[in-house]
């Protein structure tokens, strides 16, 4: 018996080390094999398979970060930034494009400056029917024509799992929110595991495998 909980101790410690640095890889790998896709953007004469007589690995990658890093010098001048202008102008006036792209815009910029106001609290809320609680996100405060109508209510996202990128935005009576002590990554880490993953567990198993 001492045996069998020894190596189910060993077994639970392994498996807490390998699956998040297997699914770490697995999604590297992933983000490095679609930017190295990138290259079927060159015109086929240009191509290294085409230049060089072979298909060089990795060489996507530096074509990616090169746009990036040149579309970034180049908006950091006042021509780059007047063509970006012109550019979006011109963006404005699709409907559909307009709405997917002010959206994403207005999200990443949120993101990548670290803003607070991107998610503030973590929230339990009662989605989607009364006695269904689920975890959801207070993000930034309603807009006026919002609470001119509805009153005293608190802007919630409501994450999708295991993805949290989608859910759905929905303004609530602030009475109906209650304010959980988690933090935000701790609120994600249990979204993306199915629940399984809470944060007394984690600590748990965090101490489990230390010992």
């Amino acid at each position: 018996m001492k045996i069998t909980s020894l190596m189910r101790r060993w077994l639970i410690a392994g498996l807490l080390v390998w699956l998040p640095l297997v699914a770490t890889l697995l999604v590297l790998r992933l983000v490095v094999e679609l930017l190295d896709k990138s290259l079927v953007l060159l015109p086929p004469p240009w191509r290294p398979e085409n230049l060089l007589g072979v298909d060089v690995p990795g060489l996507g990658i530096v074509l990616s970060l090169i746009i990036v890093l040149g579309t970034g010098a180049t908006v950091a001048n006042i021509i780059g930034r007047r063509v970006v202008e012109v550019t979006e102008a011109a963006l404005e006036r699709i409907p559909l494009v307009r709405s997917v792209y002010g959206g994403v815009k207005k999200l990443t910029g949120a993101v990548m400056s670290g803003d607070s106001q991107t998610f503030r609290k973590v929230l339990l809320v009662q989605y989607p029917r009364r006695d269904c609680w689920t975890l959801a996100f207070q993000t930034a405060d309603p807009a006026r024509s919002v609470s001119d109508k509805a009153g005293d209510v608190v802007t919630v996202y409501v994450p999708t799992t295991p993805n949290p990128t989608s859910g759905f935005v929905v303004f609530l009576p602030r009475a109906d929110v209650q304010e959980l002590d988690m933090s935000i990554e701790d609120a994600l880490q249990l979204i993306m595991t199915l629940g399984v993953v809470t944060p007394e567990k984690a600590a748990l198993e965090a101490r489990a495998a230390k010992s």
